[in-house]
């Protein structure tokens, strides 16, 4: 239940004796607490943060919470130490309502500011990363980015431009700034460094964050990100397209097996190791070939149709001219939970979450029809629309990060092999991009990207799928990729390898310890030493 906690003793943070010194968003944080706090910053009670006057902001709460609390989507989160809870709206253009929170720590506050992302098309507050920050001592933001509507559903966006600026990265920006203007207010101090961590849209924003408000955040991780938004959607439409409504083409999730269980005896010993893992996809050369059936069709081999859309859902999508729009998905760990099935394939035909995504996104954003057919599509008509009308907003492809660099910023990003949502290629296609655009050395003294084989969408799936990518730092820097960032941050250790961990149940750390396996900054991989076991890391060494 909620708690009534009096707010009598807080951890006093002084504030820098110069403004100049600090960052711009942090500088404007300060100036608006100052509107309520006047010219000593002193720290504020909880409930007196109702009454914070900050720009284009309207406070909705302001209450003290212990031990449970009771979201709007009825879900409870136990085991809560006191925090003030602060509620709002965020009006930055005439037609925005972007609804935020904000919970601070009563006490034992680590001098942190952690920012929350958003899977899918976002809609509501994540309340679980919430929690989870504040039981590990940061100050926390997270926002529905501007509406509120389920993860897969872009209705909200009709009609409604400025829902999608907001959506697409102002949201994250606005509760940001506004974030830590509250968390100066109640601690009388601004946090001493601020992070974001997300994966899937969540990646997106991070990347947005680096890209076009470099002062935000000292430490990003971007985890499995959407940021080439609209070829996402572009490939995730031209492949619902050709699979579903191409005469006898679609693959039912009833033949996801026998497709795994080929690529896996094709490649899975490639790496030295024989464990049901692909550990280097780019060097696996499939033939999906010999799965066509020589007889009579059954679950064991595909039809030249399906055998086609096969190809088409490995190889990406490209245009007329021959341009590539889109890499396809690398092969491993197609019927795994939570791979092929409910991403590509569906439990139908217009049941898969690519359907789901790519319909929603041409319906409401590119075509604003909410009749809309992708019967319809038309890949290089649609493809250019898609680019013209979402790029904008939406895309986080900008391979300048010299502005996050020279403020000193540290970037991880991470992608896992077997993401059937997001190729993992494309992250490594952004990766380039931005050591192309600012030299190889420039980029590895703030950033790196980790490519974890066997792992799903942000997490799961048959290979070592828990590195600490699921928020804030809680474990040493060598097995959590959040520790590993504040590490880089506030102590100018640069991360080498960090060992993912695979549960015997997955993301069960009581059900014990399965394997262990390092990650290592790409473009270097594991390799296995040729003793001791294969389900530990320390038998295994990082290389070109």
């Amino acid at each position: 239940m909620r708690g009534n906690v009096p707010a009598a003793a807080f951890a006093r943070r002084p504030i820098p004796a110069t403004m100049d010194s600090m960052p711009y968003n942090t500088r404007m944080a300060g100036a608006a607490a100052a509107l309520i706090l006047g010219s000593t910053a002193m720290a504020a009670d909880c409930a007196g943060l109702a009454k914070l006057q900050l720009p284009q902001t309207e406070i909705t709460a302001a209450e003290a919470v212990e031990g449970s609390f009771t979201t709007s989507q009825k879900q409870k989160l136990d085991k809560l130490p006191a925090f003030c809870r602060v509620a709002g709206v965020l009006r930055p253009s005439p037609d925005s309502h972007i609804e935020f929170e904000v919970w601070l720590p009563q006490s034992g506050w680590n001098g942190k500011f952690q920012g929350i992302g958003n899977g899918g098309f976002a809609g509501s507050i994540s309340y679980a990363g919430l929690a989870d920050a504040v039981r590990a001592g940061y100050a926390s933001a997270s926002t529905d980015t501007g509406h509120r509507a389920g993860g897969q559903d872009a209705r909200w966006a009709l009609d409604h431009p400025e829902k999608v600026v907001d959506f697409g990265h102002r949201a994250i920006h606005e509760m940001t700034v506004k974030g830590k203007a509250i968390t100066e207010a109640f601690y009388g101090g601004a946090p001493k460094r601020s992070y974001f961590s997300s994966c899937s849209n969540g990646g997106r924003q991070a990347l947005m964050e680096a890209q076009r408000y470099p002062a935000d955040y000292d430490g990003i991780v971007a985890g499995a990100p959407a940021n080439y938004w609209t070829t996402l959607m572009i490939n995730a439409a031209y492949m619902s397209k050709e699979t579903m409504y191409t005469p006898g083409a679609y693959v039912p999730a009833s033949k996801l097996p026998a497709i795994s269980q080929a690529a896996l005896a094709a490649c899975d010993a490639q790496d030295g190791v024989k464990d049901g893992v692909i550990g280097n996809p780019p060097a696996c050369r499939f033939d999906p070939a010999v799965l066509l059936c020589k007889g009579e069709e059954n679950d064991q081999c595909l039809t030249a149709a399906q055998l086609k859309s096969l190809k088409t859902i490995y190889e990406g999508t490209t245009d007329s001219k021959g341009k590539k729009l889109a890499s396809g998905y690398a092969p491993g760990g197609e019927q795994e939970q939570g791979g092929w099935g409910p991403w590509i394939t569906g439990t139908a035909p217009e049941k898969s979450s690519m359907y789901a995504f790519s319909t929603n996104f041409f319906k409401f954003i590119v075509h604003s029809k909410s009749d809309w057919d992708l019967r319809t599509f038309d890949l290089d008509r649609d493809a250019k629309l898609a680019i013209e009308r979402g790029a904008k907003a939406l895309n986080a492809d900008s391979a300048d990060l010299a502005a996050f660099r020279a403020r000193g910023g540290k970037l991880l990003l991470y992608h896992g092999w077997s993401d059937a949502a997001i190729p993992g290629q494309h992250v490594i296609n952004y990766y380039q991009s931005v050591i192309k655009k600012m030299g190889a050395a420039n980029v590895e003294s703030f950033s790196r990207l980790y490519m974890a084989p066997g792992v799903q969408h942000c997490g799961a799936g048959s290979g070592p799928n828990v590195f600490g990518q699921f928020g804030v730092a809680k474990e040493t820097p060598e097995t959590n990729i959040a520790a590993a960032l504040e590490q880089w941050v506030e102590k100018g250790t640069a991360p080498g390898s960090i060992v993912a961990t695979k549960f015997k149940m997955n993301g069960q750390p009581t059900s014990g310890v399965e394997r262990t396996r390092p990650l290592c900054p790409y473009p270097m991989v594991a390799k296995y030493k040729g003793s001791g076991s294969t389900d530990e890391a320390a038998n295994f060494t990082c290389a070109k």
